[in-house]
């Protein structure tokens, strides 16, 4: 429906804000990303799809283009993130706009931008390393930075691809880095992307025993 298109992100930005002002948020290993940063090095972030929505609370206001799937739904993500995060789009997937996309990001990247991606989406296996996300760290000479995180008090829609995650208010939250991941020129993107998965799941299960 139009109107609801129109106002979900309106809608999403008053969330995500109430979010933020409810939610007692501990971040661990956040001195990586800060390293990062001070040594001048773009990077792309990387998170499973299942936890998006946080990030909107987490990371408002980063200097950073996230990528976004061409759907109907992807649209009003897209501008619910902008609202919420300040956050540009690049609007592609594996399917849809993929060489539009890397050069969209490219762009965003060369301008100062870090990245974010989530490489299990849009639309799944849940939690499986697409090898897009590889190639464009080969290809950009940039590494990834897993990210994640997880909430004591959140609603999981068990009905969707990956169990989506909504942050509820009132609760504790934890976002946890991993070490960065290099993919040099001649490295397997195979390889790399089962390191990446293993970072992940690592990270992923921290969090969860975090706010346990």
């Amino acid at each position: 429906m139009p109107i609801l298109r129109f106002l979900v992100p309106y809608l999403g930005y008053l969330f995500s804000s109430f979010i933020k002002l409810t939610t007692r948020l501990t971040t661990v290993r956040g001195e990586i990303r800060s390293n990062l940063r001070r040594n001048d090095q773009r990077f792309i972030y990387a998170f499973w799809h299942q936890r998006q929505v946080f990030f909107t609370v987490s990371h408002r206001g980063d200097p950073m283009s996230m990528l976004i799937s061409k759907s109907v739904d992807g649209e009003m993500i897209a501008e619910t993130i902008r609202r919420c995060c300040g956050v540009a789009s690049v609007r592609g997937s594996s399917s849809r706009g993929a060489s539009d996309a890397v050069r969209g990001l490219i762009k965003a990247l060369r301008s100062g931008l870090d990245l974010g991606i989530t490489p299990d989406g849009p639309k799944g296996p849940k939690e499986e390393i697409k090898e897009g996300i590889m190639y464009l760290a080969q290809k950009l000479g940039v590494p990834i930075l897993p990210v994640t995180n997880a909430q004591s008090n959140r609603m999981i829609l068990k009905g969707t691809w990956d169990q989506f995650q909504i942050p509820m208010p009132f609760g504790r939250s934890v976002v946890v880095y991993g070490e960065p991941i290099s993919v040099g020129p001649l490295d397997s993107l195979i390889v790399k992307a089962a390191e990446l998965k293993l970072s992940l799941d690592a990270i992923t299960r921290e969090a969860e025993a975090l706010v346990a």
